[in-house]
């Protein structure tokens, strides 16, 4: 669900089988947030993953994470600013056990230094992509020089583009979803404008 001023995408991601679930980016409005898991997930929240540390992707987390009583889970590098301090600091190849379902952490550096991805891959053997603000429609996250982007554009090409198929899903924190597919063709512009 889309939250806050600046429309952030918030995901409840959950366990057919067992009912658990995984919440990605307490971003605004810590209500609505509250609401989407008493309906969808009463009760099965069993950790709560930042993407990266910049505000508007973890304003709601400290009273989430209050009323759920769920842990929270972000890198290392990204952890300082957070309101609460993550219960568990993710690591590149890490792994996310929600019921029957596993995420894997994909570490991409250059929107901000602990940016990270989840991978589900579902029964079906198609892959959902969970990517903060590292991959959009259109264009990698924003990055502040030459080196920053430079980082995120080898680490998307490397970790997601050279790895998964075009019928990847992308569930970007802000907007529309996309495939890898639609976005391919679009590597060497984007490695030509710098952004």
């Amino acid at each position: 669900m889309s939250v806050g001023g600046m429309d952030n995408n918030c995901y409840l991601v959950q366990c057919a089988t067992t009912g658990a679930a995984l919440l990605i980016d307490a971003a605004n409005e810590p209500d609505r947030v509250r609401e989407l898991i008493d309906h969808v997930a009463p009760g099965q929240v069993g950790v709560i993953v930042t993407t990266h540390q910049h505000p508007d992707h973890w304003q709601a987390l400290k009273e989430t994470a209050a009323a759920t009583g769920a842990p929270t889970a972000a890198h290392e590098l990204d952890a300082g600013p957070l309101p609460v301090s993550p219960d568990r600091l993710l690591a590149d190849g890490d792994r996310i056990d929600v019921g029957d379902l596993t995420l894997e952490v994909i570490h991409l550096r250059g929107h901000t230094p602990g940016s990270v991805t989840l991978a589900l891959t579902d029964g079906d053997g198609r892959v959902h992509l969970f990517t903060g603000d590292s991959l959009f429609p259109g264009g990698l996250g924003r990055t502040t020089d030459p080196a920053d982007f430079d980082s995120l554009y080898t680490d998307v090409t490397t970790k997601l583009f050279a790895r998964y198929p075009d019928d990847t899903v992308v569930y970007p924190g802000h907007g529309d979803d996309t495939t890898l597919g639609a976005e391919r063709p679009s590597l060497p512009e984007w490695r030509e404008r710098g952004w």
